[in-house]
C-alpha cells in the first residue's frame, strides 16, 4: 500500500507540475467533492469499534477561483457537506458530528489550486452509523496541489501513543494520525525559518504498527540520521533534520 501511495504522489506531482501550469483553469465542485473525501479518508482514526474520521473541513481559494462561487458559495458549502456525510455513510465512518465545510480565501494561491485543511472539533455527540446510502454522482478529477491537514484537538477511543517527536525539550505524541511539518501555521509542528517550506514534511502511520517520515517536496530537503531521505521508516531513536532544527523519534 505504502508503494502504490509513493506512486500515486508520483504521478500528482507531474501532473500538478508541468502539466498543471501549462493547462491551469480555476478550480470546479468536483475536484472540491473528489478531494474532500479523499481527506477524510486519509485522515481516518481506528478506535476500539468503530473508525474515526474529522468533520470540519475549511477549503482555502486563490481570491479568482473564490469570486466564482460567490453567488452560490453557501449552497455549494451544504452540497459539500451532503457529499461528505453519503461518503463516511457509505465507508461506515464515525463522525463527532455531522460535516461542516467553509470556504476561505488564501491569497498566496493561484488559480486551479487550492488547499483543505481538515479538523476534529469538539462535540457533545456523535452522528450515528447508518447503511450505505446510494453512490453519488460526482465524477472523478485530476489531482490538486497540496493540502493541509490538522491534528485533531481531542482525544478518542484510541490506543495510548506508543511513539512521539522530541523538539527543543517539548514532547508532539504520535497518536496513529498523521503529522505535518512546516513554516505554516497549519502545520502541527510549526517551523519559522525561511529555509522550512510551508509544509516541509510529514510523519504518519505506515500501517504496521509503526511512523514513516515522508518529504513533500520541499524545497530543501528533509534528512535522517544525516542523510537525505524522501520517505523512510523510523526507528527509536531517529534524529530528522528540518533546516536547522531537529526531532527524534522516540519511545514513550
Amino acid at each position: 500500500m505504502a508503494v502504490l501511495r509513493s506512486i500515486e504522489r508520483r504521478i500528482e506531482a507531474i501532473f500538478e507540475g508541468a502539466f498543471g501550469k501549462a493547462f491551469r483553469a480555476h478550480v470546479q465542485p468536483v475536484e472540491l467533492a473528489r478531494k474532500l473525501a479523499k481527506e477524510m479518508d486519509e485522515h481516518r482514526t481506528a478506535s476500539v469499534t468503530r473508525v474515526y474520521v474529522p468533520n470540519e473541513y475549511t477549503v482555502y481559494l486563490s481570491p479568482q477561483d473564490r469570486d466564482q462561487f460567490s453567488s452560490y458559495e453557501e449552497a455549494l458549502c451544504n452540497e459539500l457537506q451532503e457529499y461528505l456525510g453519503e461518503h463516511a455513510q457509505r465507508e461506515r465512518y464515525a463522525l463527532p458530528s455531522a460535516p461542516l465545510v467553509r470556504i476561505e480565501t488564501d491569497d498566496d494561491l493561484e488559480i486551479g489550486v487550492f488547499g483543505i485543511a481538515a479538523k476534529m472539533a469538539r462535540t457533545s455527540r456523535s452522528v450515528p452509523i447508518q447503511e450505505p446510502l446510494p453512490r453519488p454522482v460526482f465524477q472523478p478529477a485530476p489531482p490538486v496541489l497540496e493540502t493541509q491537514a490538522f491534528t485533531p484537538d481531542i482525544p478518542l477511543e484510541a490506543d495510548i501513543p506508543t511513539y512521539a517527536l522530541l523538539l527543543e525539550g517539548k514532547s508532539h505524541p504520535l497518536r496513529n494520525q498523521t503529522i505535518a511539518i512546516g513554516r505554516s501555521h497549519d502545520c502541527a509542528i510549526h517551523i519559522a525559518d525561511p529555509n522550512v517550506s510551508r509544509r516541509h514534511a510529514e510523519v504518519r502511520p505506515d500501517g504496521s504498527g509503526g511512523f514513516a517520515l515522508i518529504d513533500l517536496g520541499s524545497t530543501n530537503g528533509t534528512e535522517l540520521n544525516g542523510k537525505r531521505v524522501s520517505n523512510v521508516r523510523l526507528s527509536e531513536g531517529d534524529t530528522i533534520a528540518i533546516g536547522p532544527i531537529e526531532l527524534t523519534f522516540v519511545r514513550e
